[in-house]
């Protein structure tokens, strides 16, 4: 009896490593978190790589590390209609295509300056009535809608609140007299 269940085993590995090689592993899966949007892993990598172009880190933490791509996607899939989240997702899937025809190469081979050219050059597009300029509208949007964003999920990011600009839900008390000094940081909102 237990060499019937070890030859069962047997066939079923055998089955199974027979079966290894027709799998595909690098496809690029489509994220299940954004029902609306039809993104992937590559285009979410893309679109961090667009935000930290617009506010890369210095003294400050850049977008990227305060995860303002996933804020976009958010608002795209659950706030926008169904036209805006569709032209969207065509000038994601587009932007790669533009960089590479407008700069001859891909969007991470390029350097910083080259990378905030191309960003300007397709926020500034005027999209004609053609095919092409189908895409161009779409990528257009999708640079302008992902640049207000950014600085809108960056601003509102718990980091900016807390440890950058100060946020006061109510005024503190009013002192007519004060000096505003150099050190004294800024408060927002009050």
């Amino acid at each position: 009896m237990n060499r019937r269940i070890a030859l069962r085993h047997l066939a079923l590995i055998s089955g199974g490593l027979a079966l290894i090689p027709s799998c595909d592993f690098s496809s690029d899966d489509i994220l299940a978190a954004y029902e609306n949007l039809k993104v992937t892993a590559s285009q979410k990598q893309l679109l961090g790589a667009i935000s930290d172009t617009i506010i890369p880190a210095g003294e400050l933490k850049g977008a990227l590390e305060l995860e303002v791509p996933d804020f976009i996607l958010v608002m795209v899939n659950d706030c926008m209609t169904s036209e805006n989240q569709v032209l969207f997702s065509t000038g994601l899937s587009a932007f790669s295509d533009f960089a590479k025809n407008t700069a001859g190469k891909k969007f991470d081979q390029l350097s910083t300056k080259e990378k905030e050219d191309l960003i300007q050059t397709g926020i500034d597009l005027k999209p004609t009535e053609t095919p092409e300029g189908e895409k161009d509208k779409a990528v257009s949007y999708f640079l302008n809608t992902t640049k207000r964003l950014t600085m809108q999920g960056y601003m509102a990011s718990e980091y900016i609140q807390t440890e950058v600009i100060p946020y006061s839900l109510i005024p503190g008390p009013y002192n007519g007299s004060a000096l505003i000094s150099e050190i004294q940081k800024p408060r927002i909102n009050g």
